[in-house]
């Protein structure tokens, strides 16, 4: 029977490179995000590369939503071997200072609160079995504070620290976690950015089993970004997720 990836968050650009590098290895793919249309799109050009997918639209900060489509893809392609988590931020972006409880609280809902959903409906399945994986994908401000994605930040911050005790306390029971960090922009022909590239490294994380964290990009160049930055209110941005 064949494995099956499941990608909650699934788009056009990270999301597929995931999908194409785990189906090329003869996986079916689950396909989570909110617009059904934008999914069949995505499931359509699987398709024509002969991988086997299927699309379950809910919105991630609903955790009802979310936990039923989890268990329509298990029902449809059978058990969830690899999880993978990586929804790009919505909502506002605010800077540290002008960070509230609401503008918080969205992020958290989106990062953590969603990943802990998720991670909670297929993990005791795994454990049952003795296998699994479970990749959390975070962007570099998890990383690196930047005071123009504090919020942003304190979400995926805490997404990361949660990947790693997951990685030190299920490695003993069979299940790999591991997190990536995205230091760069997602970007078609880009070398290591392009996203067939970043799906490669996301299945060499699951074969190896071998390391809690992966990242793409260059965070110091990050880091020299968040220095000119200082005294602006609006940084001259790198075109990528830079979160």
């Amino acid at each position: 029977m064949a494995k099956t990836l499941v990608v909650v968050g699934a788009g056009p650009g990270l999301g597929m490179g995931v999908a194409r590098a785990f189906g090329r290895q003869g996986f079916q793919v689950g396909l989570i995000a909110r617009t059904k249309g934008k999914l069949d799109t995505l499931v359509s050009e699987l398709a024509e590369l002969g991988i086997t997918a299927a699309a379950f639209p809910a919105d991630i900060r609903d955790r009802d939503a979310l936990t039923t489509a989890l268990s329509a893809a298990r029902n449809m392609l059978g058990p969830i071997d690899v999880l993978e988590y990586s929804p790009s931020p919505t909502g506002p972006i605010t800077q540290a200072a002008q960070t509230t409880a609401a503008s918080a609280s969205a992020q958290l809902e989106l990062h953590v609160l969603g990943a802990v959903t998720a991670v909670g409906q297929v993990l005791p399945e795994m454990l049952a079995r003795g296998v699994g994986t479970l990749l959390l994908t975070t962007g570099v401000s998890s990383t690196v504070p930047a005071p123009f994605l504090a919020n942003v930040g304190m979400a995926m911050a805490g997404l990361r620290n949660w990947a790693h005790t997951l990685h030190a306390e299920l490695k003993p029971q069979g299940i790999y976690a591991g997190t990536v960090t995205i230091a760069s922009g997602v970007v078609p022909g880009g070398g290591e950015a392009d996203p067939d590239a970043i799906g490669a490294r996301y299945y060499s994380m699951y074969q190896q089993r071998n390391r809690v964290e992966e990242v793409i990009g260059d965070l110091d160049a990050f880091r020299s970004l968040v220095a000119q930055s200082v005294g602006h209110s609006n940084p001259a941005l790198p075109n990528s997720p830079a979160s």
